[in-house]
């Protein structure tokens, strides 16, 4: 269904001019599980992300309410998107990421959202993942349009992958490691505001 439903949105972005130039691939591993930390300024960023990796999936994670919508529920589960509470997180909002990684599949999360404190508590549960998982991080960066509207007025979007990094252990590998992702998503971002302003 994945595979499906993202063939067609590429199909669509492509053809109104919408579907993101993509830099810095090769910093995407090919195989194993890892997590995808990009900003995040609306919806289009997501479906760009989402075919930017084929044939590999994304699993994303995503706040509860938007499984509770009639239909969209239904659809974004079909895109591997799993929900997460974030007003009362437990257990699950680490424990279905972790075992995603091992699985080796690839965890998508926008630590970047519209309130500041949201945004650390995303890059920290973010951090927190890949250091219980052993796993990586790879940040993203997404610059264009947001929503449909700017994509029928056929606004370019770029997206570009910084280099993967490790966390270290224990409570400074993970401050350490928020701090590195928060500097690495500004600096993706000014990269390509600087290409492309």
């Amino acid at each position: 269904m994945y595979k499906f439903i993202a063939s067609i949105v590429k199909a669509i972005l492509g053809v109104n001019g919408a579907k993101a130039k993509i830099y810095g691939l090769e910093n995407v591993p090919k195989e194993g599980g890892f997590v995808i930390a990009c900003t995040h300024n609306g919806y289009i960023d997501i479906c760009n992300l989402g075919v930017s990796v084929l044939p590999r999936e994304i699993h994303f994670m995503a706040k509860k309410q938007l499984f509770d919508i009639k239909g969209l529920g239904w659809l974004i589960t079909k895109l591997n998107a799993f929900p997460v509470d974030r007003d009362n997180p437990g257990p699950s909002v680490i424990k279905i990421p972790r075992q995603l990684i091992k699985d080796g599949k690839i965890v998508g999360i926008f630590p970047s959202g519209t309130r500041s404190s949201e945004n650390t508590e995303l890059k920290a549960g973010a951090v927190t993942i890949a250091q219980l998982a052993k796993a990586q991080i790879v940040p993203a960066a997404y610059i264009g349009p947001k929503d449909v509207k700017a994509v029928f007025k056929r606004e370019k979007g770029y997206l570009v992958y910084g280099k993967p990094f490790s966390v270290e252990g224990g409570k400074e590998g993970r401050e350490e490691s928020i701090r590195h992702l928060e500097a690495e998503l500004e600096r993706l971002t000014n990269e390509l505001k600087a290409k492309h302003a």
